[in-house]
């Protein structure tokens, strides 16, 4: 069993989500705090939240515990932001979405390929003489290894992954907590002012 002074030492993949309106410039100024750290974002998402007027970045990045804690508390100190907090792979359900634009001539020519989208549970989203273009949701391995599994049957011309998108394990979002706990104190001091 590891001690815990190992554990924050070990470099692992973490995913940080921040929660914020729209603001122009925010990407900007949070890619920077991960800069001046010398942490390399390997993958990010936005989109709105579930939360109306709320917008959602999910960023995966391979640091240390101390340098992750460092950030979400950095990003936390912008007024712009609502909240951040940063979650390993056994806290999170996660996916990314994969495109692969490949040819279509030697995609019907090879009884291999049926089994390979079967077997990554890829989908056909348009085909047309010159080339066709497979999606496929998973891991960040499994969209390389069907990759790998296409470039042996045709050509694959172009191929892309989005960011990495992610939902906690919780049966609600840590963020809502927060908000319910912010509403509670603003009804408190408002309550106390008006007394």
């Amino acid at each position: 069993m590891l001690k815990m002074e190992e554990r924050e030492m070990e470099d692992k993949l973490y995913t940080v989500t921040v929660y914020s309106e729209n603001q122009v410039g925010l990407l900007s100024a949070i890619s920077s705090i991960f800069t001046r750290r010398s942490i390399n974002i390997w993958s990010l998402s936005v989109s709105a939240s579930s939360i109306p007027g709320v917008h959602k970045f999910t960023i995966a990045t391979r640091t240390f515990l101390p340098k992750i804690q460092a950030v979400v508390k950095q990003i936390e100190k912008r007024i712009d932001v609502i909240k951040a907090f940063y979650y390993t792979n056994e806290d999170i359900v996660y996916r990314e979405l994969a495109l692969y634009k490949v040819n279509t001539e030697k995609l019907l020519e090879n009884s291999r390929v049926e089994e390979i989208i079967s077997r990554y549970n890829a989908m056909i989203v348009e085909m047309n003489t010159h080339f066709t273009v497979l999606q496929m949701t998973g891991h960040c391995d499994e969209t390389m290894e069907l990759c790998d599994a296409l470039r042996s049957v045709t050509d694959v011309y172009q191929f892309v992954r989005s960011g990495r998108v992610a939902v906690t394990r919780a049966d609600r979002e840590y963020v809502d907590e927060f908000l319910e706990e912010r509403e509670l104190v603003r009804r408190s001091i408002e309550n106390s002012n008006n007394i």
